[in-house]
């Protein structure tokens, strides 16, 4: 077996995961400096898995190929492709779209992922499988986003995915949750054994300086003494390791000859086919090049040469050819690899755009097409490159602009602030015409978005919005603007501006886009209107982000229960789809509707499901509200440390992101927590806030869902205060039916009534229909109990006790069904405690999947659903059957009970 100098604990490692491959799968990112051996080591492990009869598949990341749409990805994984027909449909259409090999519009890139997948467990389902990606900081970014979606998602396949990536990089995998290893330098000893090892005739001076200038890097310890010894004094300035790495590989270059180095660059900067590198050279040359001008290359150490192609011995070696060669042979190779490429309208293209150093139309419209190409191939990073170097290439301005806004947009749709900035920088001087200034301006709004600037902003939206003639453009304004509203407390008069301006733009009064914006923008004053429109669009089919934005604006209004038939579309949509930017966005607003209907575990799952998505797409808001009903969830439950960390979680997540709508869910959360947890004085102080016009996190209507938590912390010692602010929100309620916020004033009406008039207080908003919201109308039925008890009326009080007892523990309101308890056994009456089922001990994806699986759903089918393999799904299946204490899948429906609904 290989053996590394020095490199002992990190060779254990790998080769114990590739040990473990048929218990459990994995992946690991490699990460170091150039030349500190992250090649060896996967080598060791490659070897490592041969000898183990696993499967190995590898690829290596190649500079000259970064802007090939999932180029990586197809040398990965193309071995397999014979397999893509077992596929389900939308999975094998996506996955050979992306690879160019049938025709499909824009694909979802999570659809392309979900099918790598799928396609890597199939093959090691029959074979365990190493995967090895060597130089990913080169590898196109699409296929880094597909490889890191999947290495999240292979610990229940017979997977080990390595990924090594050089320091100073920046990649798609750098904030991902995946576990590292990080190379450093060798010891003193372990490096002076390496050393001694490679050149053992060494003077003492020498080694020495070569120990010194290496610093422990094993590139640097084998290629120094060579450079050292060649150079006629001794005596070679200092540089960065790299540079001088990059150096020793030029000054054997420059003993090569000429035919060679031509040769050499031709293949640096192309794809590893040793026949188009002599192809191109010959057309430089203009005489013919055969394979034995490798030979002096192969024989200085620099190049290896097999039946794949033409390999450099390091990477620093490319890059030392492509530096040592002047501008003029760099052109000239790229425009014979233009040439031998004709084929290949991408690479062609690509060598077309590298071979000039002038403005030329002709390039720049290739390149656009090039970008067109790479998006319906659901490759948008790559369609952003392509526009950006169209435009440095372009002669007329006008279309300069014009790329540099396309590719600015397509950024926003990647979340890509930092390349949105730079990208309009390069296209402000040169704006002409209104659209073009208008599609600047909502470009400024996407990379501004967490600049609070109150008024002031929303009025310049509103102002683009009514000034340009692009319906689409000024929808974007004005749905901005409505965001903006919501946010923060802009006033009615600036509302109202807003909400004519929609109805103005809408197609007709049940536009979708006008009832999100009514009730994003005017939730108490629209919220009868938007509710009404809501209920006449129930039975109505739409597409998934249609459904989705109707199910938002049932929540902005309190209108939970009309909320879910649309986000339960939706959602059922966008993961069909693979969209899971908008699935994160869907899965939050329905766990807010399952928290309000009383179906805890749907919305614990909804919840983690979301965080998840967001946090892989980018969406730290979302992410927050996440992390925010998780945190509301424990709360119910009884877990306060857990709760309590959550909430800082959102927190965290949140940033300098911070707005008022945010943070009042997460000081609404935390005062939940302490008051499940009987802190009273907590609870106030966190649920008041949100009720100050002068705290951030003061919101409008965040605070009126939360009426009821803030009287109840506030009594009895706040009952004063308390009382203006409820009198605020009557004002409200005379103004809009929503159901939520007179739940809330029936509610904080018998608590704060006196003993005269509470009974029939309590009365009224028991009788009132309350069907929609369990978790209130159990609360409500406690707090009755709790003032009959309290007024020494016993035997009455143990009636409405005990009903909220039995509906906090069907509920899983673990906090409230103990309260109950010990209200109960102040009145005299002893309850057994609740018993945790098995279901309590189902982590959140293991309840989904139990769900699932009960409404009848193949595992392969649940795999499409939660993107995993169908074989993860099995994993999980006899893991939760074992909790569940059941054998066979015809059981969950009953051992779930109340749970097994899927929303």
């Amino acid at each position: 077996m290989n053996s590394l100098i020095g490199r002992g604990a990190e060779t254990a490692r790998l080769e114990a995961l590739v040990d473990g491959i048929r218990a459990q799968g994995d992946a690991l990112v490699v990460r170091g400096a150039p030349g500190i051996g992250k090649s060896a080591l996967l080598a060791v492990a490659a070897a490592r898995a041969r000898a183990g009869e696993v499967t190995v598949s590898s690829t290596s990341g190649v500079q000259s190929e970064t802007h090939l749409p999932f180029a990586g990805l197809y040398q990965l994984v193309h071995p397999l492709l014979g397999s893509a027909d077992d596929l389900p449909v939308r999975q094998r259409d996506a996955l050979l779209g992306a690879f160019g090999m049938v025709d499909v519009s824009s694909p979802e890139p999570f659809l392309i992922a979900l099918a790598v997948l799928n396609l890597l467990g199939e093959a090691a389902a029959q074979r365990p499988l190493l995967m090895i990606v060597d130089d990913v900081q080169w590898l196109d970014r699409p296929t880094t986003e597909v490889l890191g979606f999947v290495a999240r998602r292979v610990r229940s396949e017979p997977i080990v995915l390595l990924l090594a990536v050089r320091d100073g990089h920046p990649t798609s995998l750098d904030d991902s949750d995946l576990a590292e290893l990080r190379l450093s330098g060798l010891g003193p000893h372990d490096a002076g054994a390496l050393l001694d090892s490679r050149a053992p005739a060494l003077p003492v001076g020498m080694r020495w300086r070569v120990l010194a200038e290496a610093a422990g890097n094993p590139l640097a310890l084998v290629e120094l003494p060579r450079a050292l010894a060649a150079a006629s004094t001794g005596n070679v300035e200092f540089l960065p390791l790299t540079a001088r790495l990059e150096r020793a590989f030029a000054a054997r270059l420059a003993l090569l000859p000429p035919g060679t180095r031509l040769l050499l660059l031709a293949a640096a900067n192309d794809e590893p086919d040793l026949t188009a590198a002599l192809k191109a050279a010959a057309i430089v040359s203009g005489a013919g090049t055969t394979a034995h001008a490798l030979i002096p290359a192969v024989e200085a150490g620099l190049v290896r040469s097999d039946s794949d192609g033409v390999h450099f011995h390091h990477p620093l070696v490319r890059s030392a050819i492509y530096q040592k060669a002047g501008p003029a042979d760099r052109l000239a190779v790229h425009a014979a690899l233009a040439e031998v490429h004709a084929g290949n309208p991408d690479r062609r293209t690509w060598h077309r755009a590298a071979a000039i150093a002038h403005q030329d139309d002709s390039v720049a419209a290739e390149l656009d097409q090039v970008a067109d190409r790479a998006r319906r191939r659901g490759a948008i990073t790559v369609a952003v490159s392509a526009l950006r170097r169209a435009a440095e290439v372009s002669e007329d301005p006008g279309d300069r602009v014009e790329r540099l806004l396309r590719a600015a947009e397509l950024s926003f749709e990647l979340g890509r602030t930092g390349q949105i900035a730079e990208l309009i920088a390069l296209a402000e001087p040169e704006l002409e015409g209104e659209r073009q200034q208008a599609r600047l301006a909502w470009l400024k709004e996407v990379l501004e978005e967490n600049r609070n600037e109150g008024p002031p902003r929303i009025l310049r939206l509103i102002a683009a919005a009514e000034n340009v003639a692009d319906r689409t453009l000024a929808l974007n304004f004005l749905r901005a603007a409505a965001l903006r509203c919501w946010w923060t407390d802009s006033g009615w008069e600036l509302r109202q501006r807003v909400v004519t301006l929609a109805e103005r733009l809408a197609t007709g009064p049940h536009d979708p886009e006008l009832l999100q914006i009514l009730a994003t923008v005017s939730p108490i004053e629209s919220g009868g209107l938007v509710i009404e429109r809501l209920e006449s669009l129930r039975d109505t089919r739409f597409e998934a982000p249609v459904a989705r934005i109707l199910g938002v604006a049932g929540g902005a209004v309190g209108a939970y229960d009309l909320a879910m038939p649309f986000l339960n579309a939706a959602v059922a949509d966008l993961r069909a789809q693979g969209r899971l930017g908008l699935l994160a966005q869907a899965l939050v607003s329905l766990m807010w509707s399952l928290i309000y209907g009383g179906d805890l575990p749907g919305a614990l799952l909804a919840a983690e499901e979301a965080e998840r998505l967001a946090r892989e797409t980018g969406q730290a808001r979302w992410q927050t509200s996440a992390y925010v009903g998780q945190a509301m969830i424990a709360a119910f439950r009884g877990e306060e440390t857990h709760g309590l960390a959550l909430a800082a979680e959102g927190e965290r997540a949140l940033g300098a992101r911070a707005n008022s709508s945010n943070v009042a869910l997460i000081e609404h959360a935390r005062g939940v927590i302490a008051l499940c947890a009987g802190r009273h004085e907590d609870a106030y102080a966190h649920l008041r806030r949100l009720f100050d016009p002068t705290d951030v996190a003061f919101h409008p209507v965040t605070r009126l869902w939360a009426l009821t938590d803030l009287v109840e912390a506030a009594l009895p010692a706040h009952r004063e205060e308390v009382t203006s602010l409820v009198a605020e929100a009557e004002e409200l309620g005379r103004r809009t039916p929503v159901p939520l916020l007179h739940h809330g004033l029936r509610h904080a009406r018998a608590l704060l009534a006196d003993d005269a008039d509470a009974e029939g207080l309590y009365r009224e908003a028991l009788n009132a229909d309350q069907s929609a919201l369990p978790i209130g109308r159990a609360r409500l039925t406690f707090a009755y109990g709790v003032w009959l008890r309290r007024r020494r009326r016993i035997q009455e009080a143990r009636v409405p006790l005990r009903t909220a007892r039995d509906a906090f523990d069907a509920l899983g309101l673990l906090a409230w069904g103990e309260k109950a308890r010990q209200e109960l056994r102040a009145a005299g009456e002893v309850s057994d405690l609740r018993v945790s089922s098995g279901i309590d001990r189902l982590t959140p994806q293991e309840l989904h999947i139990a769900r699932l699986a009960a409404g009848g759903l193949s595992n392969r089918e649940i795999g499409q659903q939660l993107y995993l393999s169908h074989r993860t799904v099995s994993t999980h299946l006899y893991r939760l059957f074992r909790k569940l204490g059941i054998t066979a899948r015809g059981q969950l429906r009953d051992a779930l009970g109340p749970s097994a609904y899927v929303g």
